[in-house]
């Protein structure tokens, strides 16, 4: 449970890191240079949300974690980035939204699609176990 909880932490600020690397290279800007002045106001509304939502108890959940982490990822990034002076523009906070929206809740629908796959070949595989031992 520990291990899934750091994967599910890990696997989201990489997520968030790549969100704001592609904004950089998205404007021709040195990627490197400016990359934790991009990301940190994300990876400390992620952070937030973790906490707020408990997150450790089920990373993987849609509802509520996937939907409070992705919430307070976007309106703590934000706000941060007010507060220290960077850009809010109304299409910026747009495709911000959106894209963690893809990739925060995203990775776990494709997670739950995985264990749905995953518990039905379970199933079937009993199901021949059993009619084989009939």
């Amino acid at each position: 449970m520990i291990r899934a909880s750091v994967l599910a932490f890990l696997l989201d600020a990489v997520l968030v890191v790549a969100f704001a690397a592609t904004g950089r290279a998205s404007h021709d800007t040195d990627v490197l240079a400016g990359l934790w002045q991009t990301s940190w106001p994300f990876l400390a509304g992620l952070l937030v949300g973790w906490v707020v939502v408990r997150a450790w108890r089920s990373p993987v959940r849609i509802v509520p974690t996937g939907l409070v982490v992705w919430g307070a990822t976007v309106v703590g990034g934000m706000l941060l980035r007010a507060a220290s002076g960077q850009g809010t523009a109304l299409p910026f906070v747009i495709v911000a939204t959106l894209t963690l929206l893809a990739l925060l809740v995203g990775w776990r629908l494709v997670a739950r699609g995985i264990r749905s796959l995953r518990s039905r070949r379970g199933e079937r595989s009993r199901s021949r176990d059993v009619a084989r031992r009939a």
